[in-house]
């Protein structure tokens, strides 16, 4: 098992490694891996160690399977994002790529079903508390209140907890 350290770099060389990452591919790690020791490594990083899960647990939330295809989706990405994973439309990628459906698909979910722009959906999900989504999908998925309540209480706990460290 490689060991990994913890290591500070500053904002430019940040940048210039996250804009050289090929996107759903690459973590940090594998980028600046790449762009130091060269191309022909393997780039078979998990997604899991990309969202900082353990190898055991699931990419994204465990949602019930009876949980209706526009709210899964919803909060699929609302995970993804959140979680520092992903931006939105990467993350949208994710989920799309997930389900064997068109990116377009997913976006409808969290757009125009809702009846939000992509800009509005993105400023639901800076918010600490998560509230406003809660609300929004709450109105929606009435049925799914649990559902709703428990993946994003998480999601902001997880929110809040960064911006405090």
């Amino acid at each position: 098992m490689m060991q990994f350290h913890k290591v500070e770099v500053d904002d430019e060389v940040f940048q210039y490694v996250k804009n050289n990452a090929e996107p759903l591919v690459d973590t940090f790690n594998s980028t600046l891996r790449r762009l130091l020791l060269g191309s022909n490594l393997k780039r078979d990083i998990s997604i899991s160690e990309k969202v900082g899960l353990p190898r055991s647990e699931g990419v994204l939330p465990n949602l019930p399977r009876q949980t209706p295809e526009a709210l899964r989706h919803t909060l699929e990405v609302a995970f993804l994002v959140i979680g520092g994973a992903y931006d939105r439309p990467a993350a949208t990628q994710f989920v799309a790529k997930q389900h064997h459906v068109f990116p377009q698909t997913v976006l409808d979910k969290y757009c125009r079903q809702l009846n939000l722009k992509a800009r509005e959906f993105d400023r639901l999900l800076d918010q600490p508390e998560l509230s406003e989504l809660k609300k929004i999908l709450t109105s929606k998925f009435p049925d799914y209140q649990n559902v709703i309540e428990d993946t994003l209480s998480d999601l902001a706990k997880t929110k809040v907890a960064g911006l405090h460290s």
